[in-house]
């Protein structure tokens, strides 16, 4: 079992920059693929990004492709999200994930441990 806890959030005008970070307990986070969800009020939540747990591969939403850049340090047991160029509808809770599932999947069913989310907020 693996405890998430997003941190990071804030207010910042559009075309800023935020990184967040995503902290795990447990010895085996190393063996989780984890993801970065977002839900904005009013909208379900919707998949934003993945890595494996070998950080050799990843996945991006179209919507944040070549702004976002996920990354994960094992030795550190966090997971980190760069956010560039940000817009208004980026504007979410950002929430972290972890899925033993050895693919990265855009499902939030496929990943069993959350974090408690971290609010973005990108004014115009």
């Amino acid at each position: 079992q693996v405890q998430l806890v997003e941190s990071g959030g804030g207010l910042v005008q559009a075309g800023d920059s935020l990184r967040l970070s995503c902290a795990a307990s447990g010895r085996t986070f190393s063996s989780y693929t984890m993801g970065w969800f977002r839900q904005a009020p009013g909208k379900e939540r919707e998949f934003v990004t993945g890595i494996s747990w070998s950080r050799d591969t990843t996945y991006y939403a179209d919507s944040v492709k070549g702004r976002f850049t996920i990354s994960r340090d094992n030795a550190k047991n966090t997971v980190y999200l760069q956010m560039n160029s940000l817009k208004p509808e980026d504007t979410a809770v950002y929430y972290c994930a972890a899925s033993t599932d050895g693919r990265i999947s855009s499902y939030s069913r496929e990943y069993a441990y959350w974090g408690q989310g971290t609010q973005v907020t990108v004014s115009s």
